[in-house]
């Protein structure tokens, strides 16, 4: 099979081919594996944190890839859930314990022994991969090949982080950043909180008119104060800059849903100016997200297909995912990237 594979961490200002294009056997399925024929795999910002290595090391040389959709082609003897033929997907979450007291309370995703797709192990810039039946879900017919990639990730743990929120139809919401998991939590707003107003935060003049294309009410720079108090704000940016900058909008009590792998470390004096009176006084609160659990990808994917979300994409091929990355980097995405297989 056809993968674009990672043998070491790179600096993609420096090196724009950091996943090399190579032939590997097809991986076979174990008992309770299904094997898929990828047919489209989402590229991630993730992707880059682990190339770049601000991330938990990846296991090398591994494959990358965590937004991924595929038909089963093969299945393990013990396999119960599925049938060949079926198109799923694989997000973030490749597998935990399913023993301890978060697996048991649909918190996988803070699992000690999480493991991450296209992180510890092979992901989906390939042709083929490999996974257990019980982090597999089923996609919704109604969408492409591409436009579900997306789903699997991006909306995913934007729907988790609107979960967390605790927001009511009517409040105000905030989004800081404004990229491919930020324009798909836009729209499930809409949809399932009418009468909520929307604000969003972005550096790039070309992001804060697609939000507004899209339904927001209010876009501003980051640094800039909304024209209403925010209930919650949800942040998708790896800087802390606009962690400071969002909470002088949040009301009383309201809350900021941190949504990032991770902060560069190069902001970190910006948190000596976050003001105890101005920014955390009166109850807010700051709340992180940690990945993904399955709750989330069935929970999203069905909501989703019920409202019709559709994602703003951009095809490429397989082989050229090291451009995709390097466009990924140099920022102005408007919507999602997507690896085609075939």
């Amino acid at each position: 099979m056809k993968a674009m594979i990672m043998n070491n961490i790179s600096d993609l200002n420096k090196n724009t081919t950091p996943l090399n294009f190579v032939d590997l056997p097809i991986p076979k399925p174990g008992k309770h594996d299904v094997l898929l024929k990828v047919k489209a795999c989402g590229v991630c910002h993730t992707e880059i944190d682990e190339i770049e290595g601000r991330t938990p090391p990846p296991t090398f040389p591994v494959i990358p890839g965590h937004e991924v959709v595929g038909i089963i082609e093969e299945m393990g003897t013990g396999v119960t859930k599925f049938k060949i033929g079926e198109r799923v997907g694989v997000g973030w979450i490749y597998s935990s314990c399913l023993k301890c007291q978060y697996c048991k309370s649909e918190n996988e995703n803070l699992c000690d022994n999480f493991v991450a797709t296209g992180r510890d192990v092979n992901g989906g810039y390939a042709e083929y991969m490999v996974v257990n039946e019980n982090f597999v879900f089923k996609i919704p017919e109604k969408y492409s090949d591409a436009e579900a990639a997306p789903l699997l990730c991006a909306g995913a743990i934007g729907y988790r982080s609107l979960n967390l929120t605790n927001l009511r139809n009517g409040e105000n919401l905030g989004l800081t950043g404004f990229g491919a998991s930020a324009h798909l939590v836009l729209k499930m707003v809409k949809y399932l909180f009418p009468e909520t107003d929307i604000y969003v935060f972005a550096r790039n003049k070309k992001e804060r008119k697609f939000s507004q294309q899209l339904g927001a009410v209010w876009a501003g720079d980051t640094e800039e104060f909304s024209s209403q108090k925010l209930h919650a704000i949800i942040d998708t940016t790896p800087v802390w800059k606009p962690v400071v900058e969002a909470m002088k909008n949040l009301t009383a009590g309201g809350r900021l849903v941190v949504n990032a792998v991770r902060k560069e470390a190069i902001d970190k004096d910006y948190l000596l100016r976050l003001s105890y009176t101005r920014d955390l006084w009166m109850e807010k609160e700051i709340k992180s997200v940690a990945n993904v659990a399955r709750s989330d990808l069935e929970g999203f994917l069905k909501i989703a297909a019920k409202m019709s979300l559709k994602p703003e994409i951009q095809k490429y091929s397989l082989k050229d995912a090291n451009m995709a990355l390097t466009e990924l980097k140099a920022g102005g995405v408007r919507g999602a990237k997507v690896l085609m297989m075939g």
